[in-house]
């Protein structure tokens, strides 16, 4: 186990006018479990693959524990990764796959076949290791992907979107395999991923990017409750946060005729143009008559325990949909317009031009 540290790492593709990462300066601790998650092209993948060995760095430096592998071939780094596709040989057997690194490593058979073994017992693999490939689900394709970096009992775990080929039942239940394993294992890992549910249930901490820069590294939950600019505020959350556009007039958040409570600390810092952000449950449903926000319903999201209701106003400033959690015995029905407010503690202020944010 070890910590790993990006020191301002940079990398520039061939021909690019912009860096794919400008310069990376990120901490993650021993034993960690972190999440890199942002939109297609933000750099994640590349940061990953800077790790690993398999993109070159540009300026900077990259450290495992307090040796420098900047510039380190992938294979001395003592990494392992897992990638999208699996990469499993489909003329070897689960066995051989999981033991072949160690073979070309030169390890004794003995020690492979106890590895495996180990690992195997590990993923509940036992019963397939003598299966081909194309004889396993897509899941059990991946665990054995999983065990393949097990057995090298690495420093690293570099996990490369190993989910987005599964079907969403099995995404759901292998993810809490991963997770469940590293917290067994206690290895460094660092994870990759565009699903920021994934990211949301999976990491220690999370680290959002945006053309390449850290916008912001905490706990999921504070990420979802302060986080530090609209871009993150959009970003997290699913369904994701409410933000209307509204102006600061006296203190208090005004969307054309209807007036946002918010904090204290944030009516004294506002000026002009604001962005206001409600996540969907923290709205609440109020009479016609009691100065509500009125939405009127386009879709009912039926999920069992709860609903999300999908709707639109008429105030201008307001985006082409609300979304708003209610309990799923409220009846609310297409068609009707509901009328919805909050708590000042509930809201989200952001400066629109700068995408700062403004709440305590």
């Amino acid at each position: 186990m070890a910590t790993v540290t990006f020191e301002n790492a940079q990398r520039w593709y061939p021909g690019a006018d912009v860096p794919a990462v400008p310069g990376l300066d990120l901490e993650i601790r021993d034993g960690e479990f972190m999440v890199l998650v942002g939109p297609s092209g933000c750099g994640k993948s590349t940061s990953l693959r800077m790790l690993a060995g398999l993109e070159e760095v540009n300026a900077g430096k990259i450290y495992i524990g307090d040796r420098e592998v900047t510039h380190t071939a992938p294979k001395d780094r003592d990494i392992a990764m897992v990638f999208q596709n699996y990469a499993l040989y489909p003329h070897m057997s689960v066995a051989e796959n999981m033991a072949f690194a160690l073979k070309m490593a030169k390890v004794p058979a003995d020690e492979r076949q106890k590895r495996v073994e180990e690992a195997a017992q590990i993923l509940g693999l036992t019963e397939y290791l003598e299966r081909k490939p194309k004889a396993l689900s897509g899941g059990q394709r991946q665990r054995v992907a999983m065990g393949r970096a097990i057995v090298r009992n690495p420093q690293v775990f570099c996990m490369d979107e190993p989910l987005s080929n599964l079907d969403a039942k099995m995404r759901v239940q292998t993810r809490t395999d991963i997770a469940k394993l590293q917290s067994d294992l206690g290895v460094t890992t660092v994870y990759v991923t565009h699903d920021q549910v994934e990211a949301m249930t999976m990491g220690d901490r999370v680290a959002v990017m945006k053309l390449g820069e850290l916008q912001q590294v905490d706990t999921p939950l504070n990420l979802y409750d302060k986080p530090v600019n609209l871009f993150v505020a959009g970003f997290i959350g699913s369904p994701q946060m409410n933000l209307l556009e509204a102006t600061a007039v006296d203190g208090q958040a005004k969307i054309g005729d209807y007036l946002v409570p918010v904090d204290p600390t944030a009516s004294r810092k506002m000026r002009g143009n604001i962005t206001v952000g409600v996540r969907p449950e923290a709205w609440r449903m109020v009479g016609e008559n009691d100065g509500g926000l009125p939405v009127r319903v386009t879709v009912v999201e039926e999920l069992g325990a709860d609903a999300f209701v999908y709707g639109t106003s008429g105030v201008e400033g307001t985006p082409n949909n609300i979304i708003v959690r209610v309990s799923a015995r409220d009846s609310v029905r297409k068609g009707e317009t509901i009328h919805v407010t909050t708590d000042p503690r509930n809201v989200h202020v952001f400066d629109t031009d700068t995408g700062e944010r403004l709440s305590d």
